[in-house]
């Protein structure tokens, strides 16, 4: 990967658009800072699929992990659910 100014990329645009159409990837910087990153279209869609996938295997691992946890017992006060209960019949009969 290569870095470049932002103002040197002004002047090197088509030579920049070469760079990332070979595979290359250019950093431009701003004072220092990188700001930017010039990739080609598939290799983001191509990065942008993996942290979906990874994220999608960490989910995957957690319900599996969850799974196999005893659920926790109740901790509704009885009093609560029964007006709860109430609350929910009593919107079924005024419809």
């Amino acid at each position: 990967m290569s870095t470049i100014t932002v103002t040197e990329a002004r002047a090197a645009l088509a030579e920049i658009l070469e760079r990332v159409t070979a595979g290359e990837e250019v950093t431009l910087t701003r004072h220092g800072e990188p700001v930017a990153v010039v990739v080609r279209p598939d290799t983001l869609r191509v990065r942008r699929a993996e942290a979906a996938l990874a994220g999608a295997a960490r989910l995957h691992d957690e319900l599996l992990e969850a799974r196999a946890r005893p659920l926790a017992p109740a901790a509704l006060d009885p009093a609560y659910a029964e007006a709860l209960i109430a609350d929910v019949r009593s919107s079924r009969t005024h419809r």
